[in-house]
């Protein structure tokens, strides 16, 4: 899970702003203290990221490094690396974790707010917008030239951050070969909790025999588990309570939330068609921002647009909840040795994790020669000349749609 998004001053890019001036680059790590950002200037970035971000939590997280770490400097790599974890280990949407994080970390409880809210509301609303189509006219709007040209550009955007924040998080060879198996375990299929969880106990073992630490330091690490028993019979508070629980127990992708949402809503209670959902989760990868949207949509199709804003608060209250309790824990946990210990293996997984989930993304979004050299250019531009990602993506949306058109010819 990563930090900083794509819209005013993260990695996504400040939309205009940052096409407009991209001011000069600087050291991450000179960073000793994080900024304290105006509200406004909060607000408008997490707007910006939160339109125009495709491609998934590890793309937000990358546009969010390279906007206000690399570019803004908002916050230095190793802090943004601790809020990536520390998301990690908290059920929820992990992207809009970390935004809520930076929220807090640069502006206080009202920076909290704002961040996580304005990076949701975009997409809530375009996704809403898009479910009342598909209610009136039984069919979604055709998005598959953008996407076609924008998924090549967001593996490279995702690559670009890999690079960056592994050079930082992996400061010593056994980080190195603890990233290695977290690698080859997500690969196998562990659970991303238990292999965070793995990854922190092996790093923080060695800390632990000369050290003694409070567990009172990570108590966000038992947060979670089956709660808020929910009804079979439809109704709007019970809808609330089903995005409610899913948002408070559920890790992972857009694809774990898939496999819950299917047991609910299909399966449990009938209240979805399977192409329902196919067609809902379709519509919360193809739209910007987090993917946890889908609630809205599914929430649309169910209760109309006071069905959509009770199942976007439900699945995301969590989030809100849980980044307030875990945050300030944070700075704390760096400062003890094992705790901080641990809190390094969690990053290193994290980028594992990430690395695998790019892997798959990359092997669906590089189909032939014009998204091989879509995905070369960008990473060459990104790497080689440092071009905003912004225009990376612009770019990708408008070859995908002259793509499209040709074919259609």
């Amino acid at each position: 899970m990563l930090a900083r998004g794509p819209l005013t001053h993260g990695w996504q890019k400040d939309g205009l702003q940052l096409m407009a001036e991209q001011p000069a680059l600087a050291s991450p790590e000179s960073i000793s203290e994080e900024k304290q950002v105006p509200l406004d200037e909060l607000a408008l970035f997490f707007l910006r990221l939160g339109a125009t971000a495709f491609g998934g939590p590890a793309a937000h997280i990358a546009i969010m490094e390279d906007e206000l770490v690399r570019r803004r400097q908002w916050l230095s790599r190793e802090k943004f690396l601790d809020l990536i974890g520390a998301s990690n280990l908290i059920p929820g949407p992990s992207s809009s974790e970390v935004a809520i994080h930076i929220g807090y970390l640069c502006a206080g409880w009202r920076g909290l707010l704002i961040a996580g809210s304005c990076f949701i509301l975009p997409a809530a609303l375009m996704v809403a917008g898009i479910g009342w189509l598909y209610v009136h006219f039984g069919k979604l709007p055709a998005m598959a030239g953008i996407l076609y040209g924008i998924k090549p550009v967001v593996i490279a955007v995702v690559l670009q951050a890999l690079w960056s924040l592994g050079r930082t998080a992996v400061k010593t060879t056994f980080l190195g070969f603890v990233a290695a198996l977290a690698l080859v375990l997500s690969v196998l299929g562990l659970h991303p909790l238990l292999l965070l969880l793995l990854a922190g106990g092996i790093t923080c073992a060695p800390a632990l025999r000369t050290s003694r630490v409070s567990l009172s330091v990570l108590p966000f690490l038992t947060i979670g588990g089956g709660i808020l028993a929910t009804t079979a019979s439809f109704s709007l508070v019970s809808l609330f309570l089903v995005f409610l629980k899913l948002g408070a127990t559920v890790f992972g992708s857009g694809y774990v939330l898939l496999a819950f949402l299917r047991a609910d809503l299909v399966t449990h209670r009938g209240w979805l068609t399977d192409a329902q959902l196919v067609d809902a989760v379709a519509v919360g990868q193809v739209t910007p921002g987090p993917v946890f949207t889908t609630a809205t949509f599914i929430g649309f199709i169910l209760g109309g647009i006071r069905g959509a804003v009770i199942s976007t608060v439900g699945i995301f209250l969590p989030a809100f909840l849980l980044v307030a309790v875990s945050g300030p824990l944070v700075p704390r946990i760096r400062k003890s040795k094992p705790a901080g210990a641990f809190l390094d293996g969690v990053n290193v997984a994290s980028l594992a994790l990430m690395a695998a989930v790019t892997w798959e993304l990359g092997r669906a979004s590089i189909v032939d020669t014009l998204t091989v050299l879509l995905a070369v250019a960008s990473s060459i531009a990104l790497l080689r000349f440092r071009v905003n990602s912004a225009w990376l993506v612009l770019a990708g949306a408008i070859v995908g749609l002259i793509a499209g058109a040709v074919h259609l010819r």
